[in-house]
Parts: C-alpha cells; structure tokens; sequence
C-alpha cells in the first residue's frame, strides 16, 4: 500500500483581528494588531488591563439549532464557528463521505472558564438548586470536539487533547497520524479558548506573565523585542479541515497544502519555564523534518511559538538554531501573535491558518513592534513589514505549560 499523505483543503478563523480567513489574513500582513482594553468585566481592580476579544461574534449564525447555543460555553461557540467555516470553505459534502471515517479532533487548553465561575458564583450566592443542569456540559473541555461532531454527524475517532498552548498543533498532529495510520479519511481538528474571564486574567497577572502595556495595547505584545514584558491573552479557534490526499484529490478538492509532518516531545523541566537551551523544542522540529523528508535547509519559513515573553523568545531562538544548525540565519520567522495576541489552546490553529495562505500567497506575515531587537534573539524576524517570498516548506511551532512541545511542518502542493 502507498504511503497516505494528508492534506489541508479547508480553513476556518475566529479571532481578534478577524472572524473569516480573508479578514483574518490581510490584517496579519497589515500588521493590524487586535489588542485593545477588553470589554468583558471591569478591569479596575487588574494590573493587566487587555486582551484580544474576538468582536462582533454571534454564535446562533454557526449552529442548525438556536437552542444548543444557550448549552454551550463560548470556547464550543468558537469551535463551531471555526468548524463551519472550514468545512464550508473546503466545499466538502459531508453527505457523500464515509461519516464513520470521519472524525473530530478539537481540543482546548482550558475549557469552560466562565461557565465555572458563572456557575460558581451562582452556587455561592444562590445555592446548588439553581446551578444549572448544563454547567458541567458547558465546562468540560471535550465538549467541542462532541458538539461539532453531533452537529455534523461525523462517527469517526473523536478526542479532545489537552496541553495548554500546544493543544491546537497536537490535535492536528493526532489527526494526521490516524488519517496516515489509515483508520479515517478526514478530520474536522483543531483548538478552540475564551479566558478572557476575572480568573484568567487573575491567574495569568499573579504569575507575572502577561504585559502589563494598558497604555498601548497594540504594541503590548511584540515578541523577540527587547522591551517585551509578558503576553497578552486572546481568545477565538483555528479549525481545518484535513483529508487523505486521494481522497481530497478523487472529489476535485481545493488544496491549501500538505500537512507533511509533525513533532511532539516533552520538556520534563519544570511546569511553565522551557528548557534553558530548547532542546525538547528542538526534538519536535527535528522530528517534524524526519517524517516530512525534510532537509533543515529546505525551510523556508517559520510561524514561531513567540509569545513575547522574557525566557520563551529566547529558548525558542535556540531551538531553532539547534534544529536547522547554520540555515537558522537564513530562514525567515514572524510570529503572528504580535498582531493576534496569544491564543492559548487555539494558537496553532490560527497559526497553521496563516502558514498555509502564507505558502498560497507567497507572503510572509511581520513581527509587528519589533523595535529594539533583543540580542539574544539574533535571528530573521520578519520585522514589522510584510515579506513575498518563495515559499515551498513551513514549520509552525507550538509549546505549552508542562513542558509540551508540537510543531508541524506544511507543504507546497503542485
């Protein structure tokens, strides 16, 4: 039997500086940042005052019935906006597949924060008779990746992964290895989050890792620069849809790109600091490459994990020069967070989203506020204005709290 290949025919975005690809792509290569003062409580008694909301969203537009909506957190929300547009963007009729070989794979790095504390709250000042019956459904974080299959009818393998940041590039990773392993055709996969919550943002503040820049919010979040004083939450899902290439090719499907290899490795270090010089970073790229056939001076661009915070930039600058030895001064990086914020468990949706229009377009998206370079981040960083460029090979990096580590390494398709 020929090898299975895999490959991205559809793309779904819901994010703070875009809820369609189109909207989502020409701001990142504007470099439109979507950090503003969030809206959703007062922030008066937080040090850190913004994020990235994702404006104008209703979520009754994505679902067949209205009802679900109300039994439902807002990170489900977000993934089935995300699944819908991809699969409408993939022009796939689910109709005519196999639905017991198509699967869902949509995982968050949180879940249901404000429905805990909703609820939480309900249950403090109201008793346990008014809590409602959906709190947990609304909580748990599988709970997208089953909402999305219910509505979509899809009986394939259906999980939801968890590691914090990296749970967007293990989901889709996950599902290209069950779609390589031959036991589904397609998956609908990706991450979905909305933290943007007093708890989040609480928790976040008293650890010291968010950006304390009230006072320009658009330049809060500027990775690999010398200033850089944290990360700014966002919220929002990257979702795609990803197919066995026959089968995509066999109905006459729109190709984005091949999902051609995937990385995953642990730090074993300690719970929210990388390893000092990124070598398990380091391993999932190099895995990447191996799976991909790869040579580390055949990419051509970089989508960083880069968060903008003090020791994340600069592990993540070893780690890349650890994996790619000599051709790390050559090949172009951007972290598209300095125009998104981070997106927590949904980044590397949104980030493989950006790496494969950046194949399609041939354009590589900026670091915006790079400013004053850090010197311990001495590489490429696409600073601050958009780059067209060749591009044939691209790794999108992501890492999470825990010590995860997940990169994915995308194609050109001919």
């Amino acid at each position: 039997m020929s090898e299975r290949r895999v490959v991205v025919t559809g793309m779904g975005v819901v994010s703070p500086v875009g809820n369609d690809i189109e909207t989502f792509w020409k701001s990142l290569i504007e470099g439109r940042s979507g950090i503003r003062r969030f809206q959703a409580f007062d922030s008066a008694d937080y040090d850190c005052k913004i994020a990235g909301e994702v404006p104008d969203f209703e979520p009754v537009r994505y679902f067949k019935n209205p009802k679900t909506v109300k039994r439902t957190g807002r990170f489900t929300q977000f993934a089935m906006a995300g699944a819908k547009m991809a699969i409408e963007d993939s022009a796939i009729d689910l109709d005519q597949v196999d639905r017991n070989r198509f699967g869902v794979m949509i995982g968050s790095g949180i879940g249901g924060l404000y429905s805990m504390e909703q609820e939480s709250q309900r249950l403090m000042t109201r008793g346990p008779s008014r809590v409602s019956p959906f709190t947990i459904a609304m909580m748990i974080s599988n709970m997208a990746s089953g909402i999305v299959s219910m509505e979509y009818d899809l009986r394939g393998p259906n999980m939801c992964i968890v590691t914090a940041c990296a749970t967007a590039n293990n989901s889709i990773g996950e599902a290209w290895r069950i779609i390589k392993f031959g036991d589904a055709d397609g998956f609908i996969a990706g991450g979905c989050e909305a933290t943007i919550t007093p708890l989040g943002i609480g928790g976040f503040g008293s650890m010291k890792a968010l950006s304390l820049r009230n006072d320009d919010p658009t330049k809060a979040c500027r990775p690999f620069d010398r200033d850089r004083d944290g990360f700014v939450m966002s919220e929002g899902a990257g979702i795609v849809v990803l197919e066995e290439y026959e089968h995509a090719k066999k109905r006459g499907a729109k190709i984005y790109c091949e999902l051609a290899g995937y990385g995953c490795t642990a730090d074993a270090y300690h719970m929210t600091a990388p390893m000092p010089e990124g070598e398990g970073a380091a391993r999932a790229i190099q895995i990447a490459l191996r799976h991909g056939k790869v040579n580390p001076d055949e990419v051509d661009y970089i989508n960083a994990h880069a968060t903008s915070t003090g020791l994340g930039d600069i592990c993540e600058t070893k780690a890349i020069k650890l994996a790619l030895g000599n051709h790390a001064k050559k090949v172009a990086i951007s972290a598209t967070k300095s125009v998104t914020g981070h997106l927590l468990g949904a980044a590397g949706g949104v980030e493989l989203a950006a790496s494969a229009m950046a194949i399609g377009k041939g354009i590589i998206p900026p670091t915006i506020n790079l400013e004053n370079q850090d010197p311990e981040c001495d590489l490429d960083y696409v600073p601050n204005t958009a780059r067209e460029a060749k591009i044939r090979c691209v790794l999108s990096n992501s890492f999470g709290f825990g010590g995860h580590n997940a990169t994915l390494l995308l194609k050109a398709v001919d």
